[in-house]
């Protein structure tokens, strides 16, 4: 049976579809020591997700430092909080990587904000964004992209909270983790239509409006 995808989904339906999230185990680096041992953790697997948070600035043309990177395997994420750690070697060394995949959504964004954190040439690093346009989709944000290709709601209610916060929310670290799985998800995705062509695109004539990149994520 062919999978329906569109290239525009419908915004209207997500509301109404079941809640996706990470059901894994999530851990909060808060020091430089910790991310020593989660980066060599992390630099033997297979497969990475990866996405950042930054404080929201309502103040017009202020903009904060990102201060949390989550980086997940398919049941464990670690949130590294930058607001205390800092761009630590570790971390430089794991965003340097050219082995392991890591698997983002819009990164030229979340890399530009790192870069305000320390100098570091990015690794092997792989924009969903790239990959989807392959299938027909035109969409570029992850919960339309997710509802897309999965059926399933990628709640964005956290976004904009409190991302340096003395202590994380449990409901803001699911969040975090949240997007950081699905980006792994949605890339084997991808690459499994592309690879068996089982798929039928229907295509939706209605223009939506993307306003920004920031609507990308």
């Amino acid at each position: 049976m062919q999978k329906i995808i569109y290239n525009k989904f419908d915004k209207a339906f997500i509301p109404h579809l079941p809640v996706a999230q990470f059901e894994g185990r999530i851990v909060v680096i808060l020091t430089p020591g910790e991310t020593e041992k989660a980066v060599d953790f992390l630099l033997r697997q297979r497969i990475l997700g990866f996405d950042t948070e930054t404080r929201p600035s309502f103040k017009r043309g202020f903009q904060h430092k990102v201060s949390l990177l989550q980086v997940a395997t398919e049941d464990i994420c670690f949130l590294f909080r930058l607001n205390y750690t800092g761009l630590t070697p570790a971390l430089i060394r794991l965003l340097q990587d050219t082995v392991v995949p890591k698997i983002g959504l819009s990164w030229h964004d979340d890399l530009n904000s790192l870069h305000k954190l320390g100098h570091f040439t990015a690794g092997n690093f792989i924009d969903i964004q790239h990959h989807v346009q392959e299938l027909g989709i035109e969409d570029l944000s992850l919960q339309k992209l997710y509802a897309n290709l999965f059926g399933q709601k990628i709640s964005k209610r956290q976004q904009l909270s409190n991302w340096e916060a003395d202590v994380l929310t449990d409901k803001q670290k699911l969040y975090a983790a949240t997007d950081a799985w699905a980006c792994i998800n949605l890339y084997k995705e991808i690459v499994r239509l592309k690879e068996n062509g089982n798929y039928k695109l229907v295509v939706n004539e209605e223009k939506q409006h993307e306003t920004s990149t920031t609507e990308t994520r």
